[in-house]
């Protein structure tokens, strides 16, 4: 018999599928047994059990490249918002053009499930965005310049 473990719901499944005759297989779930009976359009095919795929660890694009925006090489400088860890960006908070205070809130940034505030390190006026809300960063990404 072949095992698989699933999680379900958050409940914990056994699952081994032993021998395939012409219209039934045996499997036993959580250690009990069951004969399955096939379905008239399965009796000619053959059945095969994958184990689940594993989730892309980044999203994709159509082409299929990640999504994902890599730290700027010093783009801004002293003036530069910077990502403080990994995560996607939810909102803005300021545009281009606008006036902020040192300590004041410009975006959020969503990491582990958490939304979090990204502070402007520095007072001025946003000069630019250079990223845009649903883009994956990395810690230490520049967000935005601040002059």
């Amino acid at each position: 018999m072949k095992e698989y473990k699933y999680k379900i719901n958050g409940m914990k499944f056994t699952v081994a599928v032993g021998d395939i005759t012409d219209d039934s297989v045996k499997v036993e779930v959580n250690g009990t047994p069951y004969m399955v009976e096939l379905d008239e359009s399965q009796k000619a095919k053959k059945v095969t059990v994958a184990a689940p795929k594993k989730a892309a660890a980044a999203p994709r694009n159509e082409s299929g490249e990640k999504v994902i925006s890599k730290p700027a090489p010093a783009a801004g400088g002293a003036g530069a918002v910077k990502s403080p860890l990994p995560g996607t960006i939810l909102s803005f908070n300021v545009k281009v053009g606008d006036t902020v205070a040192a300590g004041d809130t410009v975006c959020i940034l969503e990491a582990m499930k958490m939304e979090n505030d990204v502070h402007a390190s520095a007072g001025g006026t946003v000069k630019q965005i250079l990223v845009g809300v649903g883009d994956s960063v990395l810690e230490g990404t520049d967000i935005m310049i601040i002059e």
